[in-house]
């Protein structure tokens, strides 16, 4: 069959498949240990997976409300307020949404116009230069320096322009594992005074910090939170990325304007996972310890990796690890990433894709959200090469 019409193109020509997926299927194909995807190989808490199936008992199984289930979006207050000293009105500053990327794509379609400018730090989470071109807006890209992959503000400043519209900023970042620091959002709060910038910040890992850093977000600051539109992960949080379920938050003005995208979006949420996330946010404890769960598991796979010829710095943050293979081969990322799975059944995913624009600086992404025996066995097989 021929395809109707013929003049149809794309709006995304250079867009492939994520790579997430792409290696997640070779890795099933060769039956590779699989780090390249970030989700754990661990369950998810017996009580929660209790209290969901509780709440499909009780008929919690049609439509939630479109912003969210106002259970829950008190629980997403009383908790943000306690981490940041941050207030934001369940009823008017909290949307419910699913999962973080659906929550960053209609932070976009909600504010950026044909030609608004969009600063983009690389290498960044694949979702956001898609985003932005789908609705007309200009990723203006700063990459982020080597080797501890943190931002040049001198060089940001040169970026702004009147066309300036939105600063994406992802910490702790994917995938760097990076984490920024409150010299970083005071440079970021200098940047957007007295403009009309505003900020989307990504901060779906923000129980995963290590080594008794403070995770900086921009609630924090009061200065920066009346500009900002913060998305957060509760799939990230509690084991069950499946679930595809996050927030975000903001300011009253902005959330009236991120509501109105939202609503034609997806409308409403997973109603019987929102009944149990509320009862399950009652107890703090539930992600109080998960930097602390993490950075064992951090510390283990880098113990375990050190034998081996990879260069590495531990990651600050998120449940991801960057292995550095220069000094073992030249081939570009892709290339070499798909021959470890095929040929030593380890999988991780290449940086390269994080950027718009190519890049090879040989460095492969590895996922430590696994079960100590997957990581040890992944760790064996990566010291032998």
């Amino acid at each position: 069959m021929n395809p109707f019409p013929e003049t149809v193109t794309s709006k995304l020509p250079q867009t492939g498949t994520s790579v997430f997926a792409v290696m997640t299927q070779l890795a099933q194909a060769h039956g590779a240990i699989n780090l390249s995807q970030g989700f754990p190989d661990f369950p998810v808490s017996e009580k929660l997976i209790e209290l969901v199936s509780r709440h499909l008992r009780l008929g919690h199984n049609q439509y939630a409300p479109m912003p969210g289930l106002m259970r829950l979006r008190e629980r997403i207050a009383v908790k943000t307020e306690a981490l940041y000293g941050a207030q934001y009105d369940p009823e008017t500053e909290i949307t419910v949404t699913a999962g973080a990327t659906q929550a960053i794509f209609t932070v976009i379609s909600a504010f950026i116009r044909e030609e608004d400018e969009v600063i983009v730090f690389e290498p960044a989470y694949d979702s956001y230069v898609p985003a932005i071109k789908l609705n007309g807006g200009v990723p203006i890209i700063s990459r982020l320096k080597m080797p501890d992959y943190h931002i040049d503000w001198d060089e940001v400043r040169k970026l702004v322009s009147s066309r300036t519209k939105m600063i994406i900023i992802n910490s702790p970042h994917n995938p760097s594992g990076s984490v920024l620091s409150a010299a970083d959002l005071a440079e970021l709060e200098r940047l957007t005074r007295n403009t009309d910038i505003l900020i989307l910040s990504d901060e779906v890992y923000e129980h995963i910090i290590f080594d008794d850093k403070r995770h900086e977000s921009v609630c924090l600051y009061p200065a920066l939170a009346e500009r900002s539109l913060v998305t957060c992960s509760f799939g990230k949080t509690f084991h069950a990325t499946g679930w595809k379920t996050g927030y975000c938050v903001a300011p009253e003005n902005l959330m009236h304007e991120f509501r109105k995208a939202h609503q034609f979006t997806v409308f409403c949420v997973n109603h019987p996972m929102q009944q149990a996330l509320a009862d399950y946010l009652e107890d703090p404890a539930h992600y109080h310890g998960l930097g602390a769960f993490y950075q064992e598991k951090r510390d283990f796979f880098i113990k375990a990796l050190k034998a081996s010829r990879f260069k590495l710095i531990p990651a600050s943050g998120t449940y991801f690890q960057l292995l550095d293979y220069n000094h073992i081969s030249e081939e570009d990322e892709m290339s070499f990433a798909q021959r470890l799975t095929r040929e030593f059944k380890v999988a991780g995913v290449p940086t390269a894709p994080f950027y718009s624009k190519a890049a090879n600086d040989g460095v492969l992404r590895f996922c430590f959200a696994k079960s100590n025996d997957t990581l040890e066995k992944a760790a064996e097989i990566l010291c032998k090469i």
